[in-house]
C-alpha cells in the first residue's frame, strides 16, 4: 500500500474493523498496530484516538523530534477535508467491514455512535442519549429536556408526585416514570443542555475553526520560547524542597515528633509538583533524564509510582471526565460527580465495573461533608494504587520498549522508600505507637491541599460527552477550570491553578503557565469558548455544589427504587 494513497473513510473503517489500530495525524493515515505495546505513554492512550484525527492532541504531547518519527506508520494519506471523527472500538464504537463485492467509496460517516441507529457502518449498544451531540442543538425527544438550545431552561429538580418526575422548560414540562433509567436518563441531558447552551456548536465547521485558531495559538507558545525550562526556578523550588526537609529532620532530632512529621508532610506536597512536571517531560524534555527525576521524587522520596501516575493521568488528559474512561473521577461508591454512574459504569482503565449498590446509595448523598475528610487520607490509597500499578500487566507491558528498566527501577526506588520511611523512621526512630500513629496521620493530612488542587479543577466541570466532532481545545475547555490566585502564591499551588491551560499545553513548563495564560484568555474571546477561571475559595464551593447536587440526584434515585420496589413496576419503559 503506497503512503501517498488516498485512503476514504470507508475504507479506514473496514482497517479498523479488521482490528488494526488506524489514527489520523497531520492529513496522514497512521497504521499504530505493531507501536501500540511499545507505546511508553502506554496502549490506552493510542485506543482512545482510534477513527479519529489526533493531530492536535499528539503534538500537544510530543516534541518535534517525536512527531518525525510518525512518518514510518503512514499508510496513505486522508481525503481532502474535514475528517469526520468515528467513535474509537475502546468507547463503544462498532466497525462492521464492507462485504469484499462492494467497492469502498466514500460516504458519510456518522460522527457519534448515536448517530448510527441504521447504519452497517457503525454501531452501537449505548445511544440513550439525545443526537444533539453531532448537530449542537437541545434534544428534541418527548422525554427531552427542551426543543432549542435557546429557549430552555435547566432547572433543579423539585419536588415529586408519587408517579412521575418533572421539571420545566421554556416549551414544555418534562414528564418521565419515576423509574431509576429514566431519571439517570433525564440528569444526563440536562447536563448535556447546559453544555450545548454555553458552548460552541460541536457542528465540524464551527470546530474546525476552533482548531484553526488552537493550532495558530500553539505556533505562538512554540515561537515564545515557552516550552524552554526556565531551570533558574528549580533552583529557587530546591531551596524551598532543602528548608522543609531539614526543618524535619532537626525537629526529629530534637524529638519534636509531631513538628517534624508537619514539616515532612510540607516537604511532600511541595516536591510532588517536580514529579508532575517530569511525568509531562516538562523539565529537561529527554524520556530518561525525566523519568528519573520523576522517579526519584515520587518512588525513592514519596512511595507513590511515577509510572501508575503517568498511566493514568495520560488517559486522563486525553478523555478528561469521561465517566466511562478517566479514571480520576471513578471513585464510587465514596464519591460520584456524574449521573453516569448511576448506571454502573465500566471502566476502560480498571477493566472493572463500578457497581451503583446500596454502598454508594449510602455515602454519596453525603459526599459534600465527606470531600475533605477523605481527601486528607487520600495519599493512602495512592499507596496503593502504586504497588497494584507496578505489579500489574499494565506495567509490564511497557517492558518491551525503552521503558523496560522502569518497572524494576520503581519496584527497587518504592522498597528504598518503604524501608527508610517505614523501618528505619517510624519503628527504629519513634518511641511508641501513639507516636508513630500520630506521625503517620499528621504528615499523610498535611498533604491534603494537594489533593483537594487536583480534583478541584475537574470535579465541578462537564461530564457530558457532545460527541466526536467536539474539538480538542475546547473538550479541555468545557471540562477543567482554573484557579486565580497572585504571582507570588504560585509556589503553593504548584502550577496545578492553571489546569486548563496545562491541558491545552501539557509539556510546558508550570513556571511559564501564567505567560501561557494570557494566551489562553485571547483565544477563548476570539472563539466564544468560555474561560472557567475562579478564586480557590470559589472554585472549592463550585466542587461542593456540584456534589451536593449529584448527592441529591442519588436521594431521588432512592426514591426511585423504593417506588418501583412498591408497585412493581421494572422501569423497562
Amino acid at each position: 500500500m503506497s503512503r501517498d494513497n488516498v485512503l476514504c473513510p470507508r475504507a479506514v473503517q473496514d482497517l479498523i474493523a479488521d482490528g488494526h489500530i488506524i489514527v489520523i495525524y497531520d492529513e496522514y493515515v497512521l497504521k499504530l498496530d505493531s507501536w501500540l505495546e511499545r507505546h511508553p505513554g502506554g496502549s490506552l492512550a493510542i485506543l482512545h484516538m482510534v477513527g479519529k484525527d489526533a493531530t492536535d492532541e499528539i503534538n500537544a504531547y510530543h516534541k518535534p523530534p517525536t512527531l518525525k518519527t510518525m512518518k514510518a506508520f503512514r499508510i496513505g494519506r486522508k481525503p481532502p477535508g474535514i475528517w469526520t471523527n468515528t467513535t474509537p472500538p475502546i468507547r463503544g464504537g462498532v466497525y462492521v467491514k464492507e462485504p469484499e463485492e462492494k467497492p469502498a467509496v466514500e460516504s458519510t460517516i456518522p460522527t457519534d455512535v448515536s448517530d448510527a441507529e441504521d447504519s452497517s457502518v457503525l454501531e452501537t449498544s449505548i445511544s440513550d442519549l439525545s443526537e444533539s451531540r453531532s448537530t449542537g442543538t437541545a434534544p428534541t425527544s418527548e422525554d427531552s429536556c427542551g426543543e432549542d438550545p435557546e429557549e430552555t431552561t435547566i432547572e433543579r429538580m423539585g419536588e415529586t408526585d408519587g408517579e412521575t418526575f418533572r421539571f420545566r422548560s421554556a416549551k414544555k414540562i418534562y414528564v418521565g416514570k419515576k423509574d431509576p433509567l429514566a431519571f439517570t436518563t433525564w440528569a444526563e441531558k440536562q447536563d448535556e443542555a447546559r453544555d450545548i447552551i454555553e458552548y460552541p456548536s460541536v457542528d465540524p465547521a464551527v470546530q474546525q475553526d476552533i482548531v484553526k485558531k488552537y493550532r495558530e495559538l500553539h505556533e505562538k507558545v512554540y515561537e515564545l520560547n515557552l516550552y524552554d525550562c526556565p531551570y533558574i526556578e528549580y533552583g529557587k523550588e530546591m531551596c524551598r524542597y532543602t528548608t522543609l526537609f531539614v526543618a524535619s529532620m532537626t525537629a526529629l532530632y530534637n524529638q519534636w515528633y509531631l513538628t517534624s512529621a508537619f514539616f515532612l508532610g510540607l516537604f511532600w506536597h511541595q516536591i510532588m509538583f517536580v514529579a508532575h512536571d517530569a511525568g509531562h517531560r516538562a523539565i529537561t524534555g529527554n524520556f530518561v533524564i525525566d523519568s528519573l527525576i520523576g522517579m526519584f521524587v515520587a518512588d525513592f522520596c514519596c512511595g507513590l509510582s511515577i509510572g501508575w501516575w503517568k498511566s493514568s493521568h495520560n488517559v486522563h488528559h486525553l478523555i478528561t471526565n469521561m465517566p466511562e474512561h478517566d479514571p480520576d473521577i471513578q471513585n464510587v461508591p465514596i464519591f460520584a460527580t456524574s449521573p453516569s454512574f448511576f448506571r454502573s459504569l465500566h471502566s476502560t482503565y480498571y477493566d472493572f465495573t463500578f457497581i451503583w449498590d446500596a454502598a454508594a446509595n449510602f455515602l454519596v448523598p453525603f459526599q459534600k461533608y465527606t470531600y475533605y475528610p477523605v481527601m486528607g487520607i487520600a495519599r493512602f490509597n495512592l499507596y496503593l494504587l502504586s504497588w497494584l500499578h507496578v505489579l500489574s500487566s499494565k506495567a509490564s507491558s511497557l517492558g518491551s520498549s525503552k521503558a523496560w528498566w522502569i518497572r524494576p527501577a520503581e519496584i527497587a526506588m518504592m522498597s528504598c522508600y518503604w524501608y527508610i520511611f517505614g523501618y528505619l523512621l517510624l519503628w527504629c526512630t519513634l518511641p511508641s505507637w501513639p507516636v508513630r500513629i500520630g506521625f503517620v496521620l499528621v504528615s499523610h493530612i498535611v498533604t491534603m491541599p494537594l489533593h483537594v488542587q487536583i480534583t478541584l479543577s475537574h470535579w465541578a466541570m462537564s461530564t457530558s460527552d457532545l460527541g466526536e466532532s467536539e474539538s480538542f481545545p475546547q473538550r479541555q475547555l468545557r471540562t477543567t477550570m482554573d484557579v486565580d490566585c497572585p504571582a507570588w502564591l504560585d509556589f503553593i499551588h504548584g502550577g496545578l491553578q492553571f489546569q486548563a491551560v496545562h491541558h491545552l499545553f501539557p509539556r510546558v513548563p508550570r513556571h511559564n503557565l501564567r505567560k501561557v495564560q494570557t494566551l489562553v484568555k485571547q483565544f477563548c474571546a476570539e472563539t466564544n469558548i468560555p474561560y472557567v477561571l475562579l478564586s480557590f475559595e470559589d472554585g472549592n464551593k463550585k466542587v461542593l455544589n456540584r456534589l451536593q447536587e449529584v448527592g441529591d440526584q442519588v436521594e431521588h434515585l432512592i426514591n426511585c427504587q423504593k417506588y418501583m420496589a412498591a408497585t412493581g413496576e421494572s422501569g423497562l419503559h
